[in-house]
């Protein structure tokens, strides 16, 4: 039996294969009828599930190569930012950006347009200048971002084949601080929100909406070399010790705060890559909108019962990407994630309220998480959702990758 990383989903395969190489990966494509990619499982639908096969790249070997002439970095899918951001450290270079947890696959974070934050941050498929993956038939295909198909290439939820190998953007090796503000007023926060999430390279707010008056932390990851924001500007009071995103949890798996300077790789993640991340047992949504939106969609959470689903809600801002399925696709955007409890009936009541509050704001749900929206709700958030349709039925034109979530969302 399969589980996801929280185990809310049980996939229905019922054999996981572990290629130990690119040639073995293209045999068992070949020969397979259904099969589907698994990376870190840290998906909360069943974007990942199949009738088929699952198989996992995580035993496929392979040695990063670094080009400080292009500033870039080929890595194998399988690898995990944690192990990227390891080797770039040692050797000077950086990516622009990590998501909250450093434990998740390259691969299934840019098939599913994840992201971490930042006003001039693109999500984390935005670094990709390549991707290489085994088709349908068996074969091996490279597409660079001088295709006319990139685009629609890297955030491909998996219909396209199974990733291989991923060609990154570096840039020099940079350090961070974090500084956390508590107990901000919420209609402060919402009325100054461009002002506080333009304060550091990349800033994020949690409430656990306890208290629809406040926001219980700004957290705010600033480059050493940069103006520090004094956060009782904004009615906040600076944290003394160490903090959780989680009210109540033990801070110490979350990443070092109390402005202690570290690599980039150290800080821009919220927890450790040596610890088990965030709660386990849970469920997550994610909501992006256009980025003017930001201060009504705060205010209107206020208006929401969210308890006893919700764990804690982070908001955070991701700059606008090219990709056609990216939830940032063509503008900026203001990101609102729900961390919940795994109850199938809480969480289905508290999204919909969610997305019923948000319907004039042009929300689109993250792919790899729990919503609510129907196929053509989703489809009209994505102008270029055909041309991967097209993409899929060019390299995959037996939905050999095809999948329920796939027959619902893309296929139509």
């Amino acid at each position: 039996m399969v589980r996801n990383w929280a185990g809310n989903v049980t996939f229905a395969a019922q054999q996981l294969h572990r290629p130990d190489s690119v040639d073995e990966l293209q045999h068992l494509v070949a020969a397979t009828p259904r099969i589907r990619a698994l990376g870190t499982g840290h998906s909360f639908n069943r974007i990942a599930d199949t009738p088929g096969d699952l198989v996992t790249i995580a035993g496929i070997a392979g040695e990063s190569v670094l080009d400080e002439v292009t500033m870039t970095v080929e890595v194998r899918a399988g690898a995990t930012y944690a192990e990227v951001g390891a080797e770039l450290a040692a050797s000077g270079w950086a990516l622009h950006n990590l998501g909250s947890l450093p434990h998740i696959s390259v691969a299934g974070a840019c098939a599913t347009g994840t992201h971490g934050s930042g006003d001039t941050n693109a999500c984390l498929a935005a670094a990709a200048v390549a991707v290489e993956f085994v088709r349908g038939d068996g074969a091996l295909v490279r597409v660079p971002r001088e295709d006319p198909a990139f685009p629609g290439s890297v955030i491909a939820l998996g219909a396209l084949g199974v990733v291989t190998r991923l060609t990154l953007a570096v840039e020099p090796a940079f350090e961070l601080r974090q500084d956390v503000w508590l107990d901000a007023p919420l209609d402060t926060v919402a009325e100054r929100l461009d002002e506080i999430m333009s304060c550091g390279y990349s800033v994020s707010l949690f409430t656990d909406w306890s208290r629809p008056d406040v926001i219980d932390k700004i957290w705010v990851k600033s480059r050493t070399d940069a103006a520090l924001a004094d956060g009782r500007q904004w009615g906040a009071r600076p944290a003394d010790r160490p903090q959780h995103p989680i009210t109540g949890e033990d801070p110490s798996a979350a990443t070092a705060q109390l402005g202690a300077p570290g690599l980039w790789h150290e800080r821009l993640p919220h927890f450790r890559a040596e610890f088990t991340p965030s709660v386990g047992h849970e469920q997550q949504s994610e909501y992006l909108l256009p980025r003017e939106y930001g201060p009504d969609a705060l205010l209107a959470l206020r208006g929401i019962d969210l308890r006893p689903a919700l764990a804690v809600c982070e908001v955070r801002t991701v700059a606008g990407d090219r990709m056609w399925l990216s939830p940032c696709h063509d503008r900026d955007t203001v990101a609102f994630h729900f961390t919940w409890v795994d109850n199938d009936d809480l969480v289905h009541r508290a999204v919909t309220d969610i997305e019923r509050a948000f319907a004039s704001f042009d929300a689109r749900p993250h792919w790899g998480k729990v919503f609510a929206a129907d196929p053509e709700q989703v489809a009209a958030h994505y102008p270029q959702l055909a041309g991967v349709r097209e993409l899929a039925a060019l390299h995959d034109p037996d939905r050999r990758f095809g999948n329920a979530f796939l027959e619902r969302f893309l296929y139509r």
